[in-house]
């Protein structure tokens, strides 16, 4: 595949995760920081990389049973420590953050605890309102395109700070793109090579997920028809999520689905993107989208293989902008640019994929587009934007599996997916 190597990934190189300076920084003046994420996204490996070299650190791991239990008997005890303390999976017993925020009230030293957890912490069930004002949550998802292959991952500080002016060529063609949507990001599915085992994986995973975590979020009757709705919001993915046809189509009722879907996000596996209307139009729709946060499991839940991807009749497009959505997703935790990230629609189905929205107003708008050949009726949704934002556009992309940045008009730009990760800052 053109300039992309992941055989370093595979052979077991620790990828470096741009996580780890956020991690460093608030562990530098906050008393509780959690490595929150997807569970196999690689936070336990990461918060050991980070106590590694403190004389002072310690680990205790709730995923054994005897250190669970210990935890469960005596938590107070359990979270004696003066140096800092990491409990990894700390999901798995919730009582301990009653004991830690009365741990950090009597002595309130920066980096006392790093936890780590496979569900949102803050959407646990029966979770006391433990520790606000004394944690802060640094969020690892699944592996970036510039964490595999070692490049800067900047587009979003880069766009913000040269608009327009970006220029970026990729070697890259849409069969790379194929295979990098199939591919995902979690890290054992990007060492496994063979397709096969990288199936058996995305498989097991889920399984687990639903049978094990969301359990441990609450009391699922139907663990079969979760795995329905998954399948189903993996063909929707890049969709707006209407509630109503989602029920019809499971013969379910749309507080079940709404329940359904709240703890398939809470362990990761679905995100909702916002509507965006910065009262541009009353006609702005506002209901959210719904994408699967893994390209790679979404195109095994719809039997999607990269030569598949390639026919006509593939999901080709929705998955690959849920690819560039995600990946840009990921870029938000580590960007100095504080931007927001939603998306917009009118009534009348003008749209743009993207909008990126920064706190002094600024806008950046993507579009997504699966063919290496962009047309000027791609940016409608896009001159839409320009012509009633003015100077606050600083952007206006069509993302697309060419080779050439190229221009379309005053801000407009085409310009290849890989800019994402090979941008520099």
């Amino acid at each position: 595949m053109a300039s992309v190597n992941t055989d370093d990934v595979s052979l077991g190189r620790l990828v470096p995760r741009r996580a780890s300076a956020a991690v460093e920084e608030a562990l530098s003046d906050t008393r509780v920081v959690v490595i929150n994420g997807a569970r196999q996204s690689g936070k336990s490996t990461l918060a050991r990389q980070l106590i590694m070299g403190r004389p002072d650190a310690l680990e205790r791991r709730l995923d054994r049973q005897i250190v669970r239990q210990a935890a469960i008997g005596d938590p107070a005890t359990f979270i004696q420590h003066d140096g800092l303390l990491l409990i990894d999976e700390v999901q798995r017993v919730p009582e301990l953050l009653l004991e830690i925020k009365d741990a950090v009230d009597l002595d309130p030293r920066p980096g006392r605890y790093l936890l780590t957890g496979s569900a949102r912490i803050l959407g646990l069930r029966d979770l006391p309102d433990a520790l606000p004002g004394r944690m802060e949550v640094v969020t690892l998802w699944p592996f970036s395109q510039g964490e595999i292959c070692g490049t800067p991952d900047a587009f979003v500080d880069a766009v913000f700070a040269r608009g327009a002016d970006m220029s970026i060529d990729s070697d890259l063609a849409k069969g790379d793109y194929a295979e990098l949507v199939a591919r995902g990001g979690y890290p054992e599915a990007v060492a496994r090579i063979d397709p096969r085992r990288r199936g058996r994986f995305f498989s097991t995973y889920v399984d687990n997920l639903i049978d094990r975590d969301i359990r441990e979020l609450t009391d699922i009757e139907y663990a079969s028809q979760a795995r329905r709705l998954l399948r189903l919001l993996a063909a929707r993915t890049g969709q707006l999520l209407v509630m109503g046809t989602l029920a019809s189509e499971l013969g379910l009722a749309q507080p079940t689905i709404r329940r359904y879907i709240d703890l398939l996000e809470q362990v990761y596996l679905v995100s909702r993107t916002p509507a965006w209307s910065s009262n541009l139009t009353t006609r702005a729709v506002a209901t959210p989208k719904v994408l699967m946060t893994d390209s790679g499991l979404a195109s095994h839940l719809l039997r999607q293989s990269p030569d598949r991807l390639m026919e006509p009749d593939s999901a080709f497009g929705p998955l690959l902008e849920a690819f560039v959505t995600m990946e840009i997703t990921k870029q938000l935790t580590w960007s100095q640019e504080p931007a927001e990230l939603f998306h917009f629609r009118t009534r009348d189905k003008l749209e743009v994929d993207i909008v990126l929205e920064n706190p002094d107003g600024q806008v950046v708008g993507i579009e997504v587009k699966a063919g290496a050949t962009v047309r000027g009726d791609d940016f409608r949704g896009l001159r839409y934007l320009s012509e009633r934002l003015g100077d606050r556009l600083v952007a206006g992309i069509v993302m697309h599996t060419g080779s050439q940045t190229l221009p379309f008009g005053p801000k407009l730009r085409a310009m290849p997916i890989s800019a994402l990760w090979t941008a520099q800052p």
